[in-house]
């Protein structure tokens, strides 16, 4: 089961990035409860080793295109987000460390596997993945656009997803680079 978790968090990546034409240096959110994955409610029945089949599905994907991933820690820890020291190199950083029942066991695998990992209380991300109704809309720079990926669930958790444009400011759209979209 963890190989298949682990594949369709790769295909799931693979199709964010290609679909938010996410380039090196840019940011992918991720939300994930491993409790939706298994087919539970949300923060009932965290699993480390889903939280670490995930992380590595997604890093196997992100990693050769030096796309910083940005997981989102649950409630518990007001949505924090853990994430390469190197990715915000200015930002305010929170002075925890994610557990599997405080902070999910996603966000645990994250820290536990980044180089230089740091929390911090928000980010603006290029594109994120909600695996199983986390909510990170919170962490996406505006506009964010709904993406429709053929992967459609993680497990037994619903995979929504997002990429961001920049804003339309004035005048006909027609006159707007479709390259920034």
């Amino acid at each position: 089961m963890l190989d298949q978790i682990r594949n369709e968090a790769k295909l799931a990546a693979q199709q964010i990035c290609q679909a938010g034409k996410l380039k090196k240096g840019q940011i992918l959110v991720v939300g994930c409860s491993t409790s939706e994955v298994a087919g539970h409610k949300v923060g009932s029945h965290s699993s480390p080793e889903m939280g670490q089949a995930i992380y590595e599905g997604i890093q196997e994907v992100l990693a050769p295109q030096g796309i910083y991933l940005a997981a989102q820690c649950c409630e518990h820890l007001n949505r924090a987000i853990i994430v390469e020291r190197a990715a915000v190199p200015f930002a305010d950083i929170c002075n925890v460390v994610p557990q599997p029942k405080a902070g999910g066991s996603f966000a645990t695998a994250a820290y536990k596997n980044f180089e230089d990992p740091v929390a911090v209380e928000e980010i603006r991300a290029d594109a994120g993945l909600d695996i199983g109704g986390t909510l990170i809309g919170m962490h996406l720079k505006k506009v964010a656009v709904p993406v429709r990926l053929e992967q459609k669930h993680i497990g037994e958790a619903i995979l929504l997803a997002a990429r961001v444009r920049p804003k339309f400011i004035g005048g006909d759209r027609a006159h707007y680079n479709d390259d920034l979209k």
